[in-house]
């Protein structure tokens, strides 16, 4: 972390590290950032001390680690909230997104994580981007339970307070984010459909021509949600933002389960079929990657909502508990049945045969199949 609370998205340390690093990663900058995904596990802990889950030894460990990170933590949270905020009230966008390429078909968002997620296909100031206004509601709880488990709850608790309960209005992130069109949430931005990569003769070395595609933009962008079904747009689902009886719950699940959108029989694709960008190249050489094929990591935390949502009185109980196993058992039986196939576990699997993907002896995120299987998941 530097001075102003930043933490860079790789620690590229040596030769040996460099050399395995795309050159397009290596130069990285300090007005960029990543999820901040640590207070998953900062909220775990605060859940399981709620919960007297640990021994007072293992309280006294905890306590004494979250009042020596607290002054990290506090600036991390504040770079996030400054450097990453919206021209709108309480709103944020990544920072980072190019908005002059012309090889891309839809600038990437290496910051969010999604990389190729299709967003906005034409950057501005004026984006608002859901899944960080959900991650920065992860991070002002966070901040607001470590203050007052502190006992600093008077000095700065009311500040991360009032901001999380801002983050969690679902009335405001329904004006902010929600299309009724659709019934789904998007993010929002300058936008338009008309998009494409087309081949262009241009001069290379030598004054020999040659062949690449460029991106054409057929109509002027305008201001609008990016209409992308996709993992962003179950965000406040994974963060249980939207109550247990609110129809929008109805419509996340019937998102979820939807063949023709999100479901598939070895786990749920990151976007939908109907899509404009599903499946599509973003570069001549950049395949998809965002862009259909089955995440563990983002499952796990889908699981994690419905498991939520089927213990919650309300009029969609049931749906959830049903979607939820059926869900497990899916992901569960693919990533079985690719370890006994080839002895791996993979980054990722394909969306339409279940076969693991990407990088191989992958034991970051799918090695998550083993609180699926355990069924233990963060309940506060």
């Amino acid at each position: 972390m530097n001075v102003e609370g930043w933490i860079p998205r790789e620690q590229i340390l040596g030769a040996e590290a460099l050399s395995k690093v795309p050159e397009e990663f290596v130069l990285q900058h300090p007005t960029n950032g990543n999820p901040p995904t640590l207070f998953l596990v900062l909220r775990d802990l605060l859940c399981g001390m709620k919960r007297n889950k640990f021994t007072a030894t293992e309280r006294d460990h905890i306590s004494s680690f979250l009042e020596r990170a607290f002054v990290r933590l506090e600036a991390w949270f504040q770079w996030f909230n400054t450097t990453q905020s919206g021209k709108d009230m309480n709103s944020y966008f990544w920072h980072g997104r190019d908005n002059t390429t012309m090889r891309e078909l839809n600038p990437k968002t290496l910051s969010s994580g999604l990389d190729d997620y299709p967003r906005a296909s034409n950057p501005s100031e004026e984006e608002r981007h859901l899944d960080l206004r959900c991650w920065m509601f992860l991070a002002a709880d966070c901040m607001y339970s470590i203050s007052k488990l502190l006992g600093k709850e008077k000095e700065l608790g009311k500040e991360y307070g009032s901001t999380a309960k801002l983050l969690s209005d679902f009335d405001l992130l329904n004006q902010m984010h929600f299309d009724d069109a659709y019934g789904a949430y998007f993010d929002f931005g300058n936008h338009t459909e008309k998009v494409r990569l087309s081949w262009r003769e241009v001069e290379g070395t030598n004054h020999y021509a040659s062949r690449e595609l460029v991106r054409e933009v057929l109509e002027r962008p305008k201001l609008r949600f990016v209409p992308h079904i996709g993992y962003v747009s179950l965000f406040p689902f994974m963060g249980k933002i939207i109550p247990p009886a609110s129809s929008i719950l109805e419509q996340q699940l019937n998102l979820i389960s939807n063949r023709s959108i999100l479901w598939t029989d070895y786990g749920l694709r990151s976007l939908s079929k109907t899509s404009s960008m599903y499946m599509k190249y973003n570069t001549e050489h950049d395949a998809p990657y965002w862009r259909g094929p089955i995440w563990m990591n983002m499952n796990y935390m889908i699981l994690s909502a419905l498991h939520h949502y089927s213990k919650e009185n309300g009029p969609y109980r049931d749906k959830a508990k049903i979607i939820y196993n059926d869900l497990r058992s899916n992901l569960i039986r693919n990533i079985v049945r690719n370890y006994q196939q080839t002895g791996y576990l993979w980054e990722q699997y394909d969306q339409k045969k279940g076969k693991g993907k990407g990088a191989r002896v992958f034991t970051g995120w799918t090695s998550l199949v083993l609180l699926v299987m355990a069924e233990t998941y963060s309940e506060c």
